[in-house]
C-alpha cells in the first residue's frame, strides 16, 4: 500500500530556507523515480524537481538553482532543500512518483514564503 507523508514546511521569510521530507513505507524511494510537486492556491498542481532510480536528477526552472532534491536509501526517505525562497513559492508541497505520479496523495505540508 503506497503511503506519502510530506514534512517540514512552515512559515519563512523572502530569503529564507527550509527542508522538506518525504517518508514513503511501502515504496522503496531508491528504485523509483521520485519527485515533488506543489500547488499554490488558485492554481494546478506542478511538478518542481524529481531524482531517477539513478540518482539523476530534474528542475523546474522556476526553482533551478535554489532547490535541491535529493534521497537517504537508508532512511529511504526524500528530501527538498529549498534556498532563496521567494513569496511565489507559497503553496502545499507534496511527493509521489514522478515523472509520473501515483494514485494515492498524501496530505502534503505548508510553505508560506511572506515577511
Amino acid at each position: 500500500q503506497v503511503q506519502l507523508v510530506e514534512s517540514g514546511g512552515g512559515l519563512v521569510q523572502p530569503g529564507g530556507s527550509l527542508r522538506l521530507s518525504c517518508a514513503a513505507p511501502g515504496i522503496i524511494i531508491s528504485i523509483n523515480s521520485m519527485g515533488w510537486y506543489r500547488q499554490a492556491p488558485g492554481k494546478q498542481r506542478e511538478l518542481v524537481a524529481f531524482i531517477n532510480s539513478g540518482g539523476s536528477t530534474n528542475y523546474a526552472d522556476s526553482v533551478k538553482g535554489r532547490f535541491t532534491i535529493s534521497r537517504d536509501n537508508a532512511k529511504n526517505t526524500m528530501y527538498l532543500q529549498m534556498n532563496s525562497l521567494k513569496p511565489e513559492d507559497t503553496a502545499v508541497y507534496y511527493c509521489n512518483g514522478a515523472p509520473v505520479s501515483y494514485a494515492y496523495w498524501g496530505q502534503g505540508t505548508q510553505v508560506t514564503v511572506s515577511s
